[in-house]
């Protein structure tokens, strides 16, 4: 018979071991609180003695607070300090060594890149009268400070504020150093705060005398020169070591707006800003009045240059597409250009027309703009206002919203995708995840057809295409294909336009249009050359062949849709007389972008207009002075040349009366096909013997023909 009791007994010394475990636990945990409760009470009354009453306590609590907000603040200014010293990574005390000269489209010469290092001049052989001269008026306290002279910046921040208006610059050389190395003219707190940081570490890795040498041989001083020993040969024909007091004067004066005051342009205000600089060497205690005075009574006399501006954003541009093709080891260059004089003044002359005429009306200070010719070549590039004031392109480097000039990339791939410009979709509301996009006037469109969509720029219909038939994948590989190299977000809002776009993505994607469909042609370097004159590089033969992107049934709705905007659409402004033309308007959120882009069978352009420090403008739409920028611009292109037809389109006419000419336009376009081949690859002569040469085959082609001699017998008969 089985007992009950014998489980009872294998357990137990499990049990008790179990339970012995259990009461060492409790007792030593009890010790351990025990004793630790034993430590805080002894603690306390130590630290009891330290205890302070009255004004000391309150003195110890603001230590106290320093402290903790000063480890955070040091972890701030930590995390906005690395993105400043990134900008240092690679050799940044290397010069640039390719030295470039820029020819335009005729064979004349533009200018120059590249800083040769034989140019720059030590600041131990500089007169004393140029240190001191640069000294008194950027920066008076260069060798007191640490980087950022902060009663420097007080004073000139009271003397703003006393004339209400900006009248002194705070910064420093060093500052003017850091921004001129690593960063770019962009008004926004984002650089001036890099700016600041690496001020600081130049003064920590530098000597004085190494940042004023680097300053005065990378400062832009107008006339295209980029340094104090290029400015003085530009203006005086002279070495920096050679210059007198008054010459010196007045390159120190540059350095404030090398494009206002440049001497071959407006030599009366470089005189009156090197008198300044002269007033500012007596106030800084640096001369007396009469040391200057015999510069005061005669200032500096200059080079005769001509008032040829120098396109200064086009070169900037041109020099970083050399840099891209030229092969290694070639860096002393002449680069043939696809650049026009003509147009480039055109465009500058329409966009500060537009700013001067209607700037405050419309609150916007700034604009840039790309002309690109239907062959691919760019003739011309605005990228700011005033190349001296900022260095800063904004046609090639500045990402601004697109608004609904993004929308004929949408258009573009629904028709890929089967649709018309019949095709009827509802504009009415729509959601898509919790977005709900507005028409530019609130309301409902009700059913409309894409013509009419993209003609009146309703928001609803490009949204609901992507997002009930086409996805944002296909339309940003649409764009991508269209050669926008802007990086595009891969969100719903994309549609109405919110990636950051470059003026020249816009103008290279439109110019697909204007093209046939093609991509791969927009070029500005034709030629590279070598000192020598061997060839290096020759686009015609070395840059891959276009390729087609859109079919050319897409691409003929497309044109008609396009050239419906300037007629019936929000472009009327841009309508061209008795030209037709095409494009699409683009103003983004609380009117901080206005964009035109438009084109024809010559020329497209894109125009962008706005402010630098991305504030809004005062209602500006992309139909107003965008528009009106680039139908001024392209009245002037259009000019004395035979009009070619967009492709799609019938002719490029729009009066019946003169529809006619087309089919001579026609013929001739096809003789001057080769003649255009032709002037894209830089002549060997000069344009003026060229055109000689020119008339002369045109007095051969009209000469009579001579008639045979007569034969013999009638000789002898005669």
């Amino acid at each position: 018979m089985t007992n009950p009791l014998e489980p009872r007994k294998r357990r137990g010394p499990i049990a008790a071991r179990l339970l012995a475990i259990d009461a060492w636990l409790d007792s030593s945990l009890y010790e351990i609180g025990f004793k630790a409760r034993q430590f805080w009470e002894a603690a306390t009354i130590f630290f009891r003695r330290f205890r302070v009453t009255g004004w000391r306590r309150g003195t110890i609590e603001f230590l106290s607070e320093g402290f903790t907000l000063g480890a955070g603040g040091i972890v701030v200014m930590l995390a906005l300090a690395l993105p400043a010293f990134q900008e240092t990574a690679g050799d940044w005390r290397a010069q640039g060594d390719f030295a470039v000269t820029f020819l335009d489209r005729y064979g004349n010469e533009i200018g120059q890149r590249g800083i040769i290092q034989r140019d720059s001049v030590p600041v131990d052989e500089m007169p004393d009268q140029v240190i001191k001269a640069v000294l008194a008026t950027e920066d008076r306290r260069f060798f007191d400070h640490h980087g950022i002279d902060v009663l420097g910046l007080s004073r000139a921040i009271f003397e703003n504020v006393r004339a209400n208006s900006v009248v002194q610059g705070g910064s420093s050389i060093t500052q003017q150093l850091a921004k001129n190395l690593f960063l770019t003219n962009e008004r926004t707190l984002e650089r001036k705060i890099k700016e600041a940081f690496l001020s600081l570490w130049l003064e920590a890795n530098l000597s004085k005398k190494e940042i004023l040498q680097l300053y005065l041989d990378r400062a832009y001083m107008g006339g295209g020169t980029f340094g104090i020993e290029a400015a003085a040969d530009f203006y005086f024909g002279k070495s920096v070591k050679d210059l007198n007091l008054a010459e010196a004067a007045m390159l120190a004066g540059l350095f404030k707006a090398p494009t206002k005051y440049a001497p071959h342009i407006n030599l009366p205000a470089a005189r009156a800003r090197a008198n300044v600089v002269l007033s500012n060497l007596v106030d800084a205690g640096f001369m007396s009045e009469g040391q200057v005075l015999q510069a005061r009574l005669h200032p500096a006399e200059i080079v005769d240059r001509g008032e040829q501006k120098s396109p200064d954003y086009y070169l900037d541009w041109a020099f970083d597409e050399v840099k891209k093709i030229a092969k290694p080891g070639q860096h002393s260059l002449v680069a043939h250009t696809t650049f026009d004089a003509n147009i480039q003044k055109a465009a500058e002359e329409s966009m500060e027309f537009h700013l001067r005429q209607f700037g405050k009306e419309y609150n916007v200070t700034e604009g840039a703009m790309v002309v690109i010719e239907t062959n691919g070549a760019v003739r011309a590039i605005v990228g700011g206002r005033d190349y001296g004031a900022s260095q800063f392109n904004r046609a090639t480097r500045a990402l601004r919203q697109t608004g609904s000039s993004f929308k004929p990339y949408v258009y573009a791939t629904a028709m890929e995708h089967g649709f018309t410009p019949n095709s009827v979709v509802s504009g009415g509301p729509i959601s898509w995840g919790g977005w709900s996009p507005h028409n530019y006037n609130g309301g409902s469109a009700g059913n409309v057809t894409l013509m009419t969509a993209i003609a009146k720029s309703i928001n609803t219909v490009p949204v609901r295409l992507a997002k009930d038939h086409l996805g944002i994948k296909p339309i940003k590989a649409m764009a991508e294909a269209m050669g926008v190299e802007s990086p595009l977000e891969s969100h719903k809002t994309m549609v109405l336009g919110t990636s950051g776009m470059t003026v020249m993505d816009q103008a290279t994607g439109y110019s697909v249009f204007a093209q046939n469909g093609f991509v791969g042609s927009r070029h500005g370097i034709s030629q590279l050359v070598t000192r020598t004159g061997e060839v290096v590089y020759d686009f015609a033969k070395d840059a891959p062949p276009p390729h087609r992107v859109l079919s050319e049934q897409a691409l003929k709705y497309m044109n008609t849709m396009l050239a419906a905007v300037p007629v019936m659409g929000t472009a009327r402004r841009a309508a061209l007389p008795n030209i037709v033309s095409a494009g699409k308007t683009g103003t983004t959120q609380a009117y901080r972008d206005a964009w035109y882009v438009g084109f024809t069978g010559n020329y497209t352009a894109a125009v962008w207009m706005g402010n630098d420090d991305f504030s809004p403008t005062r209602n500006m739409t992309g139909g107003s002075l965008p528009a009106m920028v680039w139908q001024r611009l392209m009245v002037y292109a259009h000019q004395n040349i035979d009009l070619k037809p967009i492709p799609g389109l019938e002719h490029p006419f729009v009066d019946e009366e003169v529809a006619a000419k087309a089919v001579e336009a026609e013929k001739k376009n096809a003789e001057k096909a080769a003649a255009d081949a032709a002037a894209e690859r830089p002549p060997v002569l000069s344009s003026q013997t060229t055109q000689t040469l020119r008339d002369m085959t045109r007095l051969f082609q009209s000469a009579p023909v001579l008639q045979p001699p007569a034969a013999p017998e009638t000789l002898s008969a005669l």
